[in-house]
């Protein structure tokens, strides 16, 4: 029987190779609370649904108790998502959710606070290509944070 060498270049690819497998066989659940009537949630779920995430959201009149249960009454946005334990709190990009998810910080999640433009959701045709520059921040437990991801 003809066996390949273990090489370290194998070895990495498969390492590399493997959290891409995970994702693409079993989707990340979300969980989105927003209100019934918020365009911009329906296009950030687009968004994550597109990149591979299995969403089921749930309408609700106020997002606040939400917001604060996850730990992110400090950075409010439009709609608060929960992924794997983790809160996510507005327009956080696919991309960074899968790092969060694949780095498993001890943190409550990621906010994007307040609506940036050109954030996903907040980057359709009626924004005109505008974007401001902004932090999707990572929330520790105890409600402080830091920059997870800056955008310019």
């Amino acid at each position: 029987m003809n066996v390949p060498r273990l090489t370290r270049r194998l070895v990495l690819a498969a390492a590399l190779c493997a959290p891409a497998f995970a994702i693409a066989q079993t989707p990340a659940k979300v969980e989105v609370w927003k209100t019934p009537t918020c365009g911009c949630c329906e296009d950030w779920v687009k968004h994550m649904r597109d990149n591979g995430f299995a969403v089921t959201t749930h309408d609700v009149q106020d997002t606040g108790p939400i917001r604060r249960n996850a730990g992110m009454a400090d950075y409010g946005s439009c709609h608060t998502a929960v992924v794997d334990g983790y809160a996510v709190e507005g327009h956080v990009p696919a991309s960074d959710i899968r790092r969060l998810l694949l780095e498993k910080p001890d943190a409550a999640g990621l906010a994007a606070p307040g609506m940036p433009l050109g954030s996903p959701g907040m980057d359709g045709p009626e924004y005109g290509g505008r974007k401001t520059p902004h932090d999707v921040l990572l929330i520790d437990k105890k409600g402080g944070a830091k920059v997870f991801q800056a955008y310019r």
